[in-house]
């Protein structure tokens, strides 16, 4: 599969910046990209915040996902504790990244 110029890869690493993530998302989607997001590491705290479930809104069910490994090592429940905006089936592992990099024509990490 080549990479698609209308479509944009989020990989967040760090439990800031949500903010801005939201705000880069927004701008992609009015400009008529599609969003993939993944959440990893330290940012699944993230998952927590308001503007989370906001940015579920934005987002295909498909084209956003947490890390159910690093959900589950920062003490979250990856069965009990699905973030609001979200499904079980959004729980992934790190080969939603992969796949992100192989979709997306444009990536950023956050």
């Amino acid at each position: 599969m080549s990479a698609d110029p209308n479509k944009l890869g989020i990989l967040v690493t760090s439990p800031q910046n949500m903010r801005h993530i939201l705000g880069v998302a927004k701008a992609a989607v009015r400009a008529g990209k599609s969003v993939k997001v993944f959440f990893t590491y330290k940012s699944i705290h993230l998952t927590k915040c308001t503007e989370f479930f906001e940015l579920s809104q934005m987002c295909a069910v498909d084209d956003l996902a947490i890390c159910a490994d690093s959900y589950t090592c920062e003490g979250y429940d990856a069965v009990k504790d699905i973030p609001r905006g979200l499904t079980d089936k959004q729980m992934r592992t790190q080969a939603f990244h992969g796949a992100i990099l192989d979709e997306c024509g444009k990536y950023i990490v956050m």
